[in-house]
C-alpha cells in the first residue's frame, strides 16, 4: 500500500465505512435482534439480507484454517534455530538456499530465485518451509493428496479454544475478549518499535507514505482501498448487528461507532509501519525493490515477516510474539462471526434455542461439523481449496451488494428520516445530516458503481503460475452467486405471496414499531 492509496481510502472510509458502521450497530441497538430477524421489524422485504449475510459467515468459517497455520508456526519458534531459516530439514530440496547464503548474485520475484552464478532456479528456505514443511503443496487441486496431522490436531485446538471461549455467549466472549483485542496492540507496538529500529525501516516508511499520483488513475487502487475499508470495519457480515443487539436500548451507540471507526483506521494506518518498515528491512538486505519483496496474499503473513524476523537477534521472540498476535486476532474473527450466526439462529428458533444447554449443544454439533469440513483443506492441495473459497466466497462484490441493499432498505423503504430519529430517541443525539444523506444517496451509489466495477475488474483465479481448471472456476462463480442471488429470491418470494397491492400491504413497506 503506498502513500497514494490514502486518498480512496479516506474517501472510502468517510462515505462508506462510517455511515455504514452506525447503521448497522442502530440496527442491532434498535430493534434488539440479531442479523436474520432484524429484517422483520425493518424491512421484511430485505430479509434476505440477513440470510446472506450468514452464508457469508459460513464461507469465511474457512479462515480457520489460517489459525492453524499460524499456531503450527507458533509451536515451531521454540526450536532452537528457526526451521525456516536453514536448509537442514526433511522437506528441503536441493534448489533450497537458507537466508545466511550471500554468496550469489540474485533477482528475486516472490520466492523465485535465479542464481545467475549457476544457472540454477532456487527458492529460499522460508518458501519451502511454508510449501513444502507447512502445506506439502501437491500440483493443484485435483491432487489432494494426503493429510497433514499436524495441522489437523492445530486446528482442532484452535476450535476446541473457540468454543469454549463462546459457549456461553457474550457473558465469556466478553471476558475473553479483553484478552484477544488488548494483546494485538500491544504485539503490534513491540514490532512496530522493533521494526522502525532495521536497517533499511526508512526506505520502506517513505515507500509507504510517499505517493505516486498517477497510481490514482488506476481502478485496482480504488477497489483494494474499497475492499480495506469493507473489511477491516467488519461490514456486512452482521457482526455489528449481532453485537449493537446486545447493547442497552439508551446506549449511546453514536458516539461509540465514531470513535471505533476512528481507531480502527489509526490502527490499520500504524499497522503499515510495521509491515512496510520489515518489507524496508527484507529490501535492503536482499538488495532489492521493495514491491518486489513478496507477493500478496498469505505470503506477507507466513513468507515475508518469517523470512524478515528470520534475520533479526532473537528471532524466536520476534516470531512468537508475531504470530501470537496473528492468532489473537484471528480468534477474535472467529468469535465474532460464531456469535453472529449462534444468535442468528437463537432468534429464529426462540422457544427451543433459549432452553437451557440448547445453545451450547447446537454451538458444539456447529463447531464439529465445521472442523470435519475443514479437514480437506490441511491436505497437500488444501491451499488451492482455501484459496478458492477465499477468492469467490466472501469477497469484496458480495459485502457491496448487501450494503448497497442495507442502505436501500433502511434509508428509502424504513426511511432515513425515521433512523435519525430512532438514533436520537436511544442516545439523545441526533446524527449529522451528512449520514442521512450517505444512507440515501452516496453510500449506496458508491456500493453499486464497486459492485459493477468488481465485475468489470474481474480477473479468473491463478494460484503464482498454476492456472486452477475450468470446473473450478464454475464452482467458484456457484459459490460468489450463492451469497448474492438469495436476496432477491426472497424478495420476489415475498411479494409473490403475500396479499395486496405493493403500496399498501406488501413486504417493502410492512413496518413495524419497535
Amino acid at each position: 500500500m503506498e502513500g497514494v492509496f490514502l486518498l480512496p481510502y479516506l474517501f472510502f472510509a468517510l462515505l462508506c465505512g462510517v455511515p455504514l458502521f452506525l447503521l448497522e450497530t442502530v440496527i442491532g441497538q434498535y430493534t434488539q435482534e440479531g442479523a436474520i430477524t432484524c429484517w422483520t421489524k425493518l424491512c421484511p422485504l430485505s430479509k434476505g439480507t440477513g440470510y446472506s449475510i450468514i452464508m457469508i459467515q459460513l464461507y469465511s468459517r474457512l479462515y480457520s484454517i489460517v489459525l492453524a497455520w499460524a499456531l503450527l508456526y507458533f509451536i515451531y519458534c521454540f526450536r532452537g534455530i528457526l526451521p525456516w531459516a536453514t536448509c537442514n530439514n526433511p522437506w528441503n530440496t536441493d534448489r533450497c538456499v537458507d537466508l545466511t547464503s550471500a554468496n550469489w548474485t540474485a533477482i528475486h520475484r516472490g520466492s523465485l530465485t535465479v542464481n545467475w552464478t549457476s544457472g540454477i532456479l532456487t527458492k529460499s528456505s522460508v518458501s519451502e518451509f511454508w510449501e513444502r514443511g507447512v502445506l506439502s503443496m501437491s500440483g493443484g487441486i485435483d491432487e489432494l493428496g494426503t493429510v497433514n496431522w499436524e495441522l489437523v490436531l492445530c486446528l482442532l485446538a484452535c476450535w476446541v479454544a473457540c468454543y469454549f471461549c463462546i459457549w456461553k455467549g457474550v457473558r465469556s466472549t466478553g471476558k475473553v475478549v479483553y484478552v484477544t483485542a488488548v494483546f494485538p496492540y500491544v504485539m503490534l507496538a513491540i514490532l512496530l518499535v522493533r521494526g522502525l529500529t532495521l536497517p533499511g525501516a526508512w526506505q520502506g516508511v517513505v515507500y509507504y507514505l510517499y505517493p505516486e499520483p498517477s497510481h490514482l488513475a488506476d481502478i485496482q487502487v480504488w477497489m483494494e482501498a474499497c475492499a480495506q475499508v469493507l473489511f477491516s470495519y467488519g461490514l456486512a457480515s452482521g457482526t455489528l448487528i449481532t453485537l449493537g443487539s446486545y447493547n442497552k436500548v439508551k446506549n449511546n451507540c453514536y458516539k461509540d461507532c465514531l470513535w471505533l471507526c476512528v481507531l480502527n483506521s489509526i490502527t490499520s494506518f500504524l499497522a503499515g509501519f510495521a509491515v512496510f518498515s520489515a518489507l524496508g528491512f527484507m529490501a535492503q538486505s536482499q538488495g532489492i525493490p521493495i514491491d518486489m519483496v513478496v507477493e500478496s496474499g498469505p505470503g506477507l503473513a507466513f513468507i515475508a515477516f518469517p523470512q524478515a524476523i528470520a534475520m533479526m537477534p532473537l528471532p524466536q521472540l520476534w516470531a512468537a510474539c508475531f504470530f501470537i498476535m496473528l492468532i489473537m486476532l484471528g480468534l477474535d474473527t472467529l468469535f465474532a462471526g460464531l456469535e453472529t450466526i449462534t444468535s442468528s439462529v437463537i432468534d429464529m428458533f426462540p422457544g427451543i434455542m433459549r432452553r437451557p444447554w440448547y445453545r451450547e449443544i447446537f454451538l458444539l454439533l456447529f463447531c464439529s461439523v465445521c472442523f470435519i469440513i475443514q479437514i480437506p483443506l490441511t491436505t497437500q492441495g488444501g491451499v488451492y481449496l482455501f484459496q478458492l473459497v477465499d477468492h469467490y466466497g466472501a469477497n469484496g462484490a458480495s459485502i457491496l451488494f448487501v450494503s448497497l441493499v442495507q442502505c436501500v432498505a433502511v434509508g428509502w423503504a424504513f426511511g432515513a428520516e425515521r433512523m435519525c430519529d430512532a438514533v436520537e430517541e436511544m442516545t439523545g443525539q441526533r446524527p449529522w445530516v451528512i449520514f442521512k444523506l450517505c444512507w440515501r444517496y452516496f453510500t449506496p451509489l458508491i456500493c453499486m458503481v464497486c459492485f459493477i466495477c468488481s465485475f468489470l475488474d474481474h480477473e479468473p483465479l491463478t494460484s503464482k503460475d498454476y492456472v486452477y481448471p475450468d470446473w473450478a472456476y464454475y464452482l467458484g462463480w456457484v459459490i460468489a452467486l450463492s451469497t448474492i442471488v438469495i436476496i432477491p429470491i426472497w424478495a420476489i418470494g415475498k411479494i409473490c405471496l403475500t396479499k395486496g397491492s405493493l403500496r399498501q400491504d406488501k413486504p417493502m413497506v410492512c413496518i413495524l414499531e419497535v
